[in-house]
């Protein structure tokens, strides 16, 4: 489990470095549309191909190794005060008494600068090829900018990799890891980019042009420069659907955990015995007593202990409680129907997704279990979900359990008040009955299922932080575009300027740009997000850690998230353009530079 959760951060951090490539990719494409007149003389002046895209990686490289060389100083510094705030465990709760020190690895701290420096250097060189190749002549013509881009537009490629990556997540885990998973999520954020250029014009092109004229305008330069929109729409699919693939995954595993508890946690309140290992139990005398304490109406008792099935593996917790085979469903949460044995079949256990995973078992397979003065046979008559044991359990019906071992203890009770009985005075109740029993523990049902749902948002308040960089992220790149494009667009400005816009319609226009790049890249970024979030529910997370859960749309989430970006992007190119807009007009429309 613990190498499981470190292979997911990551790669939660290779995604940020993808996104953060992309990024660089991004502000160098825009920055080398803007100074494309610059480039021109350069070559006029003599400068060859290859020394102008060598100057061009090498700013790109200077970009990587300052922000890794900052990446990696302000990771350290996050990593230390999370460790001291929260714990190695990030908030999680697993280990409480455990005193953790930050122990940096110098070869990884150096392994991902060179990555930083590796991804921002890959972002700048395909702009500084482009700038290189282009011919003087073309790139001082009007018009150029989007003609440029020209390469970009390469569909095929795209659906290419969208295909692979839905081809390679039907691989088995390598030595248990979901690394087929994780390269799929790659292709497919990465063929969604390529693919993107394609995408943005087959959507603005059937973009009605509205009557206003500060919109009909951003509708009609949103329309002639689709391959420019798309880098901008590109910024925002990537972080958006990283950010919804996320949201989908802890929603659904949330739900799932909220519906497990409710089927694993029936009764009103649970009793436990504290004391630690296999030798703290309740006695059949305790028993007695707790089942006939006043406003007890009914007592259900467990009993678990560990059971070694493979000396390459840890034991799993052979749990024996009350189960009839006709009813299995309605005690645990079974994947599948219960299968019910013949009766020429050795009896039935009940076995969970880890175990099964582990094992190589299915529903109706046999397996020999160490239960008793001799292993006997049992059939597998179910496979259930749970989320509290990593190394996997086995449920068998008490009764055959004491049958065979003879052992009426139990370490769990679970106890059904009678009507009007408050769980309180139950407890109490309880306690005075068992005053000579140490380490007991009484909890309500309420006080279980908050527990276990607090230990789960303690443990996925990492991801919540990383969702709201990738917001920031994305709008940090709309950002950076808009704020190319307003700098490259100040003569157009001039212009609408002396045609007799005012800045508030100019500002209005950037702000309808900002909104329908926006509402594009976030219309993409939830389908891919969708895709991205089933794989990582259906095959990273089973694949990593044996559990299932069932997909649980948080629309109110994604509504509120797809409003809030929207909004944002509107407001950030509006921030943006007002620079430009700021400049004087007859200074604005001047052709010498």
């Amino acid at each position: 489990m613990s190498r499981a959760y470190r292979l997911n951060l990551d790669m939660l951090a290779l995604v940020a470095l993808f996104t953060g490539a992309f990024l660089v990719f991004s502000s160098q494409v825009l920055a080398v549309l803007r100074r494309r007149t610059q480039f021109a003389l350069l070559r006029v002046l003599g400068i060859t191909r290859t020394a102008l895209a060598a100057q061009l990686v090498a700013e790109g490289a200077a970009i990587g190794v300052l922000g890794a060389a900052l990446g990696v100083v302000l990771g350290y510094a996050l990593a230390y005060y999370a460790v001291a705030l929260v714990g190695a465990d990030l908030g999680a709760g697993y280990f409480r008494s455990v005193e953790a020190s930050l122990h940096p690895d110098a070869r990884a701290l150096a392994a991902f600068f060179a990555l930083g420096v590796a991804f921002a250097v890959a972002g700048a060189a395909a702009p500084a090829l482009e700038a290189a190749r282009r011919a003087p002549a073309q790139a001082l013509r009007a018009g150029d900018e989007e003609q440029s881009l020209e390469a970009l537009a390469t569909p095929w490629r795209g659906g290419a990799l969208v295909a692979a990556g839905l081809l390679v997540v039907l691989l088995p885990p390598l030595n248990g890891l979901p690394v087929a998973g994780y390269a799929a999520v790659a292709l497919i954020l990465l063929g969604t980019v390529l693919a993107m250029p394609w995408l943005a014009a087959a959507f603005l092109k059937r973009l009605p042009a509205p009557a206003p004229a500060p919109v009909s305008i951003a509708v009609a330069q949103l329309k002639a420069t689709p391959r420019q929109a798309a880098i901008s729409v590109a910024a925002i699919v990537i972080s958006v659907s990283l950010m919804v693939s996320m949201l989908i995954m802890v929603s659904s595993f949330r739900a799932s955990l909220e519906v497990w508890l409710e089927r694993m946690l029936p009764a009103d309140l649970y009793l436990r015995v504290a004391r630690g290992g296999e030798t703290g139990y309740l006695t059949p005398e305790e028993q007695e007593r707790i089942a006939a304490t006043p406003g007890i109406e009914r007592a259900e008792f467990l009993r678990s202990q560990n059971l070694l099935m493979s000396r390459e593996r840890p034991p799993v917790t052979l749990i024996a409680r009350p189960v009839a085979p006709e009813e299995a469903e309605k005690v645990l949460p079974l994947v599948a129907p219960a299968r019910v044995p013949r009766a020429d079949e050795p009896p039935p256990v009940w076995i969970s997704e880890v175990a099964a995973d582990l094992y190589g078992l299915r529903q109706g397979d046999s397996l020999r279990l160490p239960v008793g003065a001799a292993p006997s046979q049992y059939t597998v008559a179910g496979v259930w979900r749970d989320y509290a044991r990593q190394s996997g359990a086995i449920v068998m019906d008490r009764a055959r359990y004491i049958e065979l071992t003879g052992d009426r203890n139990a370490n769990d009770a679970a106890l059904w008040l009678a009507r009007g009985t408050a769980w309180n005075d139950a407890a109490l109740a309880l306690r005075e009955r068992l005053a000579a029993a140490q380490g007991i523990e009484i909890s309500s049902t309420r006080e279980v299922r908050a527990a276990s749902l607090g230990i789960f948002d303690r443990t996925f308040a990492v991801t919540y932080a990383l969702e709201f960089a990738a917001v920031l992220i994305g709008l940090f790149g709309v950002s950076v575009s808009f704020s190319a494009q307003a700098l490259a667009r100040r003569r157009e400005f001039g212009v609408l300027r002396h045609i007799g816009m005012s800045r508030r319609e100019i500002a209005a226009m950037l702000g309808c740009e900002g909104a329908l790049t926006a509402a594009l890249g976030v219309a993409l970024g939830l389908a891919v997000g969708w895709l991205v979030g089933l794989i990582l529910i259906h095959v990273v997370n089973r694949q990593s850690f044996h559990w299932s859960m069932d997909l649980h749309m948080p629309w109110l989430a994604l509504g509120a998230l797809a409003l809030l970006i929207v909004a944002a992007a509107a407001a950030t190119a509006v921030l943006s353009g007002r620079s430009a807009m700021h400049e004087d007009v007859a200074r604005s429309v001047r052709e010498d530079w």
